[in-house]
């Protein structure tokens, strides 16, 4: 099947999720009916297929009404989640696709409700609870909905499509001959790898796709709030300016010094207040004359949880205007002050009264309240994030099936067939440059032209070594000797983890590595306690156990490599190179499972285990070798194990 065939079938999937989702609301149906052709088009093609139909039919819709492109990653998520399935054989029987409509609706109908709640609310409680009310309530909708699109897909699978279509898009994107199943199964095992070229590319394009996102996601923030703030400020400012207009300069000094008695005083507060009541953000409006022992008062209006300090009370400065005290003694403009404490998070403005001589009289203040501007900031980077959710995932399946099917298997099966071509007879050689030349690798670029050398240099070299197949079993033999040799030297044998000569033979290397100025690692001092309670109590086989239980959890969290048995009951975990940032992290972990077993009460004392732990890293200023790092960590396990008898109750 062409590649212009498969595209019009997408679209066609494309086209039924938007006449669907129309059919669905001009009939005022209880369904959405916008997932059918992303459910099939997942199924039948994969993460990519799917993904870009449930992406498109969203952006599509968002042309009508904008804020459907926000619940493009629900779409993007089911063709994720129904691959994910397919892929398992959810669809090869009408048992197991019947199972994926309850999961389907509790995974897209909880993403959906809680995604549209988070829209519209800053209040995250609020979601749950109202989806835990109607859940019973909407279950028959959402199996209408997502049961039509399900075991539509399911009959069409089964009885519609043909085989070569099933076929051709399980073929898409790929860049050379079909695999066996054996060849699959080999050429996705990285095991044998340290690091694969998947995972580094795949982080390049995460790491890139993330810092791009936050990146506009934080400077598109910082602008709405710098844009909102400056908006309340122009408008804070228009209020203060009215409040001066309805000031009197003439009454000002009566009003300070009679208040109430003082003519129209009692009219002016009347206006006042209904200025601030015009804006229930306005939470406290005030009138001060501002004199060198304090603000006092003019006008201070009474809230419904505050009342005002009477006319000629003098107030102190608070701490977010001490900056700004000489200034307003002066009778100077101060710029606008927000503060978040205590009284909430406020913007402030005073502007100052002038007589006719230049003088200033008075300051007129309000304080604003801009918790509403926090949660506009909240929704505003909630949409943000589920606008890029759908994007970053579409991003993800396109950069993933490009790596796999341009890269990763391509690579993978060269590998894979060099790795295993076979000297043993002319047939066998022959047998393995055919399957060599049957990838017909053609991604059209330098790994076709890395292809196409290999096959050459197979092709030239094939004869000449007819005679080098002794010597490679022989060179293998010795190989696995050593490596037996090497196990059962740096083994131990109890814990089954590298014992204390592997330990110095690491010493060794890592001491290198600080001569060529290439060192980055810390060490890990694990030294277990009541060891010797539990050889007494329960005799040396539980003791056994109970190191061999400390070992597992130590290997567990820090990895089996990582692991080092240097004494009876003392372990050393040496971490180099990338791990070395998230160290603590394992620490922690490692720390937490202890506590987690020792709190179990069903678990026999030798299950439960408890170890002082220390931490040192290489510091290339003060370390001249790497043991002088591991007495580090182990004068930090003493004083860990110090703490820990001094905690003790038993």
């Amino acid at each position: 099947m062409s590649a212009g065939r498969i595209t019009q079938i997408c679209i066609a999937g494309l086209v039924v999720n938007l006449i669907g989702s129309l059919v669905a609301a001009a009939l005022d149906l209880p369904v959405y009916l916008d997932t059918i052709g992303t459910i099939f088009i997942a199924s039948l093609g994969g993460y990519v297929p799917g993904i870009a139909v449930g992406f498109f039919t969203h952006l599509t819709k968002s042309f009508v009404d904008p804020s459907q492109m926000y619940f493009c990653a629900i779409n993007v998520a089911i063709a994720v989640f129904i691959t994910f399935l397919s892929r398992r054989g959810y669809f090869h029987s009408f048992g197991k696709t019947f199972l994926m409509v309850p999961a389907l609706i509790l995974f897209s109908g909880l993403s959906d409700f809680f995604l549209e709640n988070f829209l519209k609310s800053s209040d995250i409680l609020q979601p749950i609870i109202e989806y835990n009310k109607n859940l019973a309530a909407n279950f028959p909708q959402e199996f209408l909905d997502k049961g039509l699109s399900v075991f539509s897909t399911y009959f069409l699978l089964k009885y519609v499509v043909p085989a070569n279509v099933k076929k051709a898009f399980r073929m898409i994107g790929q860049k050379q001959a079909p695999l066996t199943d054996e060849m699959k199964r080999v050429v996705n095992q990285e095991s044998y790898l340290k690091s694969s070229l998947r995972t580094k590319l795949m982080a390049i394009v995460v790491l890139g796709s993330v810092l791009l996102s936050s990146s506009i996601s934080l400077i598109s923030y910082f602008l709405f709030k710098e844009t909102m703030i400056e908006d309340h400020i122009k408008t804070v400012d228009s209020m203060v300016t009215l409040i001066l207009n309805e000031l009197d300069p003439k009454r000002i000094d009566d009003y300070l010094t009679l208040g109430t008695k003082a003519p129209d005083y009692n009219e002016m507060k009347k206006r006042l207040y209904a200025m601030r009541n015009s804006n229930p953000d306005i939470k406290y409006l005030y009138v001060y004359r501002i004199e060198a022992d304090g603000c006092h008062v003019i006008f201070d209006l009474d809230t419904d949880t505050l009342a005002g300090s009477k006319p000629g009370d003098v107030m102190e400065f608070e701490e977010s205007f001490t900056p700004y005290v000489d200034d307003l003694v002066a009778g100077r403009p101060i710029p606008p002050i927000i503060s978040d404490d205590s009284y909430g998070y406020i913007l402030t403005l005073y502007k100052p009264l002038y007589d006719a001589n230049g003088k200033c009289l008075c300051y007129a203040g309000i304080d604003f309240s801009l918790d509403l501007l926090r949660t506009y900031g909240r929704t505003f980077l909630i949409k943000l994030f589920t606008l890029f959710a759908g994007c970053f995932v579409f991003i993800l399946a396109l950069a993933h099936g490009f790596i796999e099917n341009n890269v990763i298997i391509p690579v993978n099966t060269m590998a894979y067939c060099a790795r295993n071509f076979s000297y043993e007879s002319e047939a066998d050689r022959e047998e393995n440059f055919n399957r060599i030349r049957k990838l017909d690798i053609r991604t059209g670029d330098e790994i076709e032209n890395l292809y196409q050398a290999l096959l050459m240099t197979m092709k030239n070299v094939l004869n000449y070594f007819t005679n080098l197949k002794r010597a490679k079993v022989q060179v293998t033999n010795m190989q696995v000797k050593v490596m037996a040799m090497d196990e059962i030297a740096y083994k131990d044998s109890m814990t089954g983890v590298k014992n204390k000569a592997a330990y110095d033979r690491k010493l060794s290397e890592l001491d290198a590595k600080i001569e060529a100025g290439q060192a980055t690692f810390c060490i890990v001092m694990i030294d277990v306690n009541f060891l010797k309670r539990v050889n007494d109590t329960y005799g040396h086989e539980r003791g056994n156990e109970y190191l061999i239980n400390a070992c597992k959890l130590a290997c567990s969290v820090f990895g089996n490599e990582h692991v080092y048995r240097i004494g009876g009951d003392e372990f050393v975990v040496i971490i180099d190179d990338d791990q070395v940032s998230i160290a603590q992290y394992f620490v922690k972990q490692f720390r937490a499972e202890m506590d987690r077993k020792n709190a179990n009460e069903s678990l026999t004392p030798w299950e439960k285990i408890s170890a002082a732990v220390g931490v040192a890293y290489y510091e290339p200023v003060y370390d001249k070798c790497a043991d002088e790092v591991f007495k580090r960590a182990d004068k930090e396990m003493y004083a860990n194990k110090l703490a820990m008898k001094a905690q003790r109750t038993d």
